[in-house]
């Protein structure tokens, strides 16, 4: 069987295969055998036997273009394309080894099957760095081709209804796999911060305290305490810290002076800072097992 037409090999993609010494003549000799000759001898001579390694060299030589053009489909993805290629190169080692040239004759189109399946292998177990099922990371390869085949089809990107009709799955199983291509490709620590300004990148927003949870926990506290205090005084406390509204405009609203806002908002205040503390006192005293379920509104 001729050599596979295809694309040339770039340089440094070589397959390193176990030497055979004094072994000018046997190449030689095996440069003049066809593909089914050298199947024939790779399946019939031991593991170790030095003539099985050059038939197996001569084979990988002749069809490497298969590897390249397998990988090619890959190219300019998250994997480097050398590692893809050494890959490929597994695969097309293990098409050698099983071809029973009794059974066919095209180990050109056995091989590419093997070659495609090792590299799909590859993508599903090596290069995620979070667990994903495996259906979904399947469906994250054919989500992929899809929507290079609906763009170039479409003219454009697809919508997320007509990439679903097209793999036939629910728009459910869709955003899986979103969320899986996503955590296939994390963010590096030292990408830039969107928005901000100098050299913030994401690693120096890690484990910073957010003090939202702590707002929120000191507006659940006072909420316990709440409908302790009459409806005008809280009234007076919403005007004032959630509308903004000054002592004076919620005087003339309510009809009193600004002194006696100023003194009932003091008195509202102090009546919620005393509850918050006895209780927090209380929590203290009764031990830290105790204190989280004292401090629950």
């Amino acid at each position: 069987m001729a050599a596979i037409s295809s694309p040339p090999i770039p340089p440094g993609d070589v397959v390193r295969l176990p030497p055979v010494p004094g072994c000018r003549v046997l190449q030689k000799y095996l440069a003049g055998l066809d593909d089914r000759e050298l199947l024939g001898m790779v399946r019939s001579l031991a593991g170790g036997s030095g003539s099985r390694a050059a038939a197996c060299e001569l084979l990988v030589s002749r069809h490497r273009n298969l590897v390249y053009s397998c990988v090619q489909r890959y190219r300019g993805g998250t994997e480097p394309a050398e590692d893809l290629m050494q890959v490929g190169y597994v695969g097309l080692m293990k098409a050698i080894s099983r071809f029973d040239p009794a059974v066919g004759t095209n180990l050109a189109a056995y091989a590419r099957v093997c070659i495609s399946g090792e590299i799909k292998r590859h993508f599903r177990d090596k290069c995620w760095p979070v667990h994903v099922d495996r259906s979904v990371k399947d469906l994250v390869l054919e989500a992929r081709k899809a929507t290079s085949q609906l763009t170039q089809d479409l003219g454009r990107a697809p919508t997320q209804s007509e990439m679903a009709s097209h793999l036939e799955v629910s728009s459910d199983d869709l955003r899986d796999v979103q969320r899986a291509e996503i955590a296939s490709q994390p963010s590096s620590l030292d990408t830039p911060l969107p928005g901000q300004p100098g050299t913030a990148t994401l690693a120096d927003v890690l484990g910073e305290e957010d003090r939202a949870v702590e707002h929120m926990l000191g507006m659940r506290a006072v909420a316990a305490h709440w409908g302790e205090l009459p409806p005008r005084e809280q009234k007076i406390l919403l005007m004032r810290f959630d509308q903004d509204m000054t002592q004076a405009q919620i005087g003339q609203q309510l009809g009193i002076s600004q002194m006696h806002v100023s003194r009932l908002s003091a008195h509202a205040l102090g009546y919620l800072r005393q509850r918050l503390l006895s209780q927090h006192k209380h929590a203290s005293a009764a031990g830290p097992g105790r204190a989280t379920l004292a401090s629950r509104p």
